[in-house]
């Protein structure tokens, strides 16, 4: 089980671990994680991890760690950019994907990834000013920026995100900003899905045409965003939604509801399946990306980010976070009104 701490505020210790009688333990060893805020000029960015926002397991036995290298979510540092994978057998890193300012822009925040069923592909979310989806094709290295700044990757205006009953502003009464984040990928692979935080609409993408430019000697029309945006559909609603998650065991996409304390289940069959509440606790503080264990568990951590000092002035700049586990009853999984249980 592995967990990640990105560098939004303070200095982390580690930015990648593995948990270990429930302790995080560096991984994949204590080099890569000895990049420090203080010594961004000594340590190379290349080959540690500088702000990473999200690690995920693949059917090859791979973690993909996101190394969205914008400490406090400010400037990307220099040639820290990346997609690093690591393979679980041997504990190495296997695979160094630096991303271009082509591809992830200065004020860029690469957030998630999902990885194809055959390990070939890796789609990501950049949630920064402007947003995007990231194409990646592991096998060369090669990446592409689609639909960047496209409104389904970008904040919607309309929407404004609440919590305890009000706007969760900064002092200075910006609002949440967040781009293109949540993202999920169906079990066949064929679909792609994402939202913005700022947001209420879901998205999605046949992969078939994100998919097959790597090894041209140019970048196909097929692959314009504008021939793309023509193939975006309209999915549904999902009001303000963070972390999206496709079940391999029974195909249902799992929703987190920061403004809520909820993760919400809908359901791909119906045209419309509308969400479903599957478990709603006081203590899921902004619930926020997914994994999903063999044996149908679904993990979630909670980033208290409306706790956070940037939010709440007088929070201590470091909060507790959490990783919760959900069981769901099968009722529960297949849309219906029954409660999963949290622990």
């Amino acid at each position: 089980m592995f967990v990640n701490f990105p560098r939004w505020s303070e200095d982390a210790p580690v930015s990648v671990a593995e948990l270990k009688d429930g302790k995080p333990v560096a991984y994949p060893n204590d080099d890569w994680n000895s990049w420090r805020n203080a010594r961004k000029d000594e340590v190379d960015p290349k080959t540690h991890f500088v702000c990473v926002q999200s690690v995920v397991a693949d059917g090859q036995d791979r973690l993909w760690v996101v190394d969205a290298a914008a400490p406090a979510m400010a400037h990307v540092v220099k040639d820290g950019a990346k997609l690093v994978g690591i393979d679980l057998k041997t504990n190495q890193v296997v695979k160094t994907i630096p991303f271009d300012p082509s591809t992830v822009m200065q004020a860029s925040y690469i957030n998630d990834v999902r990885i194809s069923p055959d390990g070939k592909t890796a789609y990501l979310t950049d949630s920064g000013a402007e947003g995007a989806l990231i194409v990646v094709d592991l096998d060369s290295g090669s990446a592409k920026r689609v639909l960047s700044g496209h409104p389904s990757t970008m904040p919607d205006k309309s929407v404004t995100i609440q919590y305890d009953g009000k706007p969760l502003r900064r002092p200075d009464g910006r609002g949440v900003e967040f781009s293109a984040d949540g993202i999920a990928l169906s079990p066949d692979g064929k679909t792609l899905y994402w939202q913005a935080i700022k947001g209420k609409t879901l998205y999605s993408l046949p992969t078939d045409a994100l998919t097959g430019w790597a090894t041209a000697s140019f970048v196909p029309e097929s692959l314009s965003d504008r021939t793309l945006s023509g193939k975006i559909a309209t999915v549904g609603e999902n009001g303000p939604a963070d972390g999206l998650l496709i079940s391999r065991k029974d195909g249902r996409m799992y929703v987190t509801s920061p403004q809520d304390n909820a993760v919400k289940v809908r359901d791909l069959t119906k045209p419309d399946g509308g969400l479903t509440t599957l478990v709603q606790d006081d203590r899921l503080r902004w619930p926020d990306t997914f994994s999903e264990g063999p044996d149908g568990t679904i993990y979630v951590t909670t980033s208290h980010i409306q706790d956070s000092a940037d939010y709440k002035p007088g929070a201590p700049i470091s909060l507790p976070t959490e990783l919760w586990a959900i069981k769901a009853n099968q009722a529960a999984v297949t849309g219906s009104t029954g409660s999963g249980t949290a622990r």
